[in-house]
Order: C-alpha cells, then sequence, then structure tokens
C-alpha cells in the first residue's frame, strides 16, 4: 500500500501552490516534501504537477487524484484531531533544534524527567534557524547569529565551547610534547602530519579554523578519517591511536577517565561562544526557561 503521508503531502502542495507553504504546514523540511512527492509520482506512473519558480500547477492527473482522494483524508483529519483532543492536549510540544552531539550529551539524559512532549531535530544551523523564523522550531542552540532586522529571533549568549587537539591514549606524543614544551611550532606542524586524523563531515570547520590561528595557514591535508559526527570520533580514539581537534565540553568523561589526552589547547583560545536562539513571540515560556536551565547547568 502506497505510504499515506505521500498523500498528505500532496493535498499540502495542492493547497498551498509551492512546496515551502507546504512544508511550513507539514512541520517538514522542504527537501522532504520534495522526496514525498517524486515518490508518489513514480509510484502512480503520472506527473502532478508542473513546476515553474513561483508555484506548483496541477497537471490533470493531479487534480483527478486530488478529487479522488480528498474526502478520505479530511475524514482522517478528523479522527486525528479528535484523538489529539483527547490524549494530547495535557502537554506542551516544544520543538527544537540543534546539532545531535549538543543532543545527546544534553537533552538526551534527561527525557525520561521532562514534563512536557519534545520534537527534536538535527541539521546544520542555516537550516534551523530558517526553520525557527518559519515558526517551525521554537528553540535552537548554535554558535552563530544571523542578523537580519526582519527577524523575530533573539540570541542569547549562555556557554562557551574551546576547540583543542585530543589524543588517543595509545598515541605516541612524545616528540609532539617535545616540540610543545620548546614552542617550535613549524617542527610541531611538521610532526602532526605524521600521525593519523580524525574529522567530522559537519563539523571539518572546528580542523581548519584550529589549524589556522595556531600555524597562520590552512592545513595542507585531509584527515583519515571523516566521520558522522564527534561523537563517533571520541569512541574511535578511546584507547586508540590518532588525533582530532573537538570542542572540549564533548570529551570531558573521556579525559576524566583518561581514555584519550587532552594534547594542546592551542597557542591562542579557539572558542565559540552559545547561544540560545528563539523567537521573540515564543509561546512555551516556563518550557523553554526549564530546557535553558537544564543547558547552562550541564555545560557549566
Amino acid at each position: 500500500m502506497v505510504n499515506l503521508e505521500w498523500y498528505r503531502t500532496f493535498k499540502e502542495i495542492y493547497d498551498k501552490g509551492t512546496l515551502t507553504k507546504a512544508s511550513t504546514a507539514l512541520f517538514a523540511s522542504q527537501p522532504g516534501v520534495s522526496v514525498h512527492l517524486n515518490a508518489l509520482e513514480a509510484y502512480v506512473g503520472k506527473k502532478l504537477f508542473e513546476r515553474t519558480s513561483r508555484k506548483m500547477i496541477p497537471t490533470e492527473d493531479g487534480k483527478l487524484l486530488y478529487v479522488s482522494i480528498i474526502d478520505a483524508l479530511s475524514q482522517l483529519e478528523k479522527v486525528e484531531q479528535h484523538f489529539k483532543k483527547t490524549t494530547q492536549e495535557k502537554n506542551s510540544s516544544l520543538h527544537i533544534g540543534m546539532c545531535s552531539e549538543m543532543f545527546q550529551l544534553v537533552i538526551e539524559p534527561e527525557i525520561p524527567h521532562l514534563r512536557f512532549d519534545l520534537l527534536a531535530r538535527f541539521g546544520g544551523h542555516t537550516d534551523l534557524i530558517h526553520d525557527l523564523n518559519q515558526g517551525i522550531l521554537d528553540l535552537v542552540i548554535t554558535p552563530h547569529q544571523q542578523k537580519d532586522k526582519k527577524s523575530l529571533v533573539e540570541y542569547t549568549p549562555f556557554s562557551k565551547e574551546r576547540i583543542v587537539l585530543i589524543a588517543g591514549n595509545q598515541t605516541d606524543t612524545t616528540r609532539i610534547k617535545k616540540h610543545l614544551e620548546s614552542k617550535d611550532f613549524k617542527a610541531l606542524e611538521k610532526e602532526l602530519l605524521q600521525h593519523v586524523w580524525y574529522s567530522s563531515s559537519n563539523e571539518m570547520e572546528h580542523f581548519r579554523r584550529f589549524w589556522f590561528e595556531n600555524f597562520k595557514q590552512k592545513p595542507s591535508f585531509k584527515p583519515n578519517y571523516i566521520l558522522p559526527s564527534i561523537t563517533s570520533i571520541i569512541r574511535c580514539l578511546s584507547h586508540n591511536r590518532g588525533l582530532a581537534v573537538v570542542p572540549d565540553f564533548l570529551c570531558k568523561k573521556e579525559l576524566q577517565g583518561q581514555k584519550i589526552d587532552l594534547l594542546w589547547e592551542g597557542r591562542v583560545k579557539t572558542e565559540n561562544t552559545l547561544y540560545f536562539a528563539s523567537r521573540t513571540d515564543l509561546k512555551y515560556k516556563k518550557e523553554l526557561d526549564a530546557l535553558r536551565e537544564l543547558f547552562i547547568t550541564k555545560l557549566a
């Protein structure tokens, strides 16, 4: 049987006229909406919309499909609203966005104790702020401010992350430490190039920035292993060999357990300020304040 969500997506595109408006109505990303539409068109074997730069225009097949499914979808929506009212209205529902590492560290252990419903979304900071501007998200944790006079988003700083060089505790760091002690940074850079490096696909900026600020040039090599997340890097380095540049707060537990070593904090501080980004017309102030307090406590 065809995925029901494809029909719901098709209906919203038909009603709203654009992918952007449909994605907002569905609380989904625009690429996700496109995937649903493409899948439905492939399933029925018909082109359902003519795509223009401004609007999605239904084809004759699209109009026929809409007429065929609208009554059934409307009835399902009534059923959904009925059960939503009787079973879900007791709890507020917050939509938040951040990197997966931050969620795992701060939110995940506290989920059983939250007194409200939560929908978490991971992604790039630009995309998350866009969704916040659209009213799809209520709170975003971000190291970047996007200034826009027309935006309803405000940024509140609450913590800092320092980018540091770590090593697996099986790594031979004798020569690295020798160069650090003598402050021979040219020799240090040359020595670092001889080691195995890890980085994260979504945080290569940390690696490039740390290298540039300490050696005054862009890195002339690519890491050997580029993994999905920083927590994956830390797990791979634990009790193994290799180097990586990561935010310090993400590896405190492993440093305390001596699974990895803090090798160098850099000649200069490579830091990011972390911000709470939220809309000025926020709905759930009490619940958002509880989340903010949680972050401040965990990252202190």
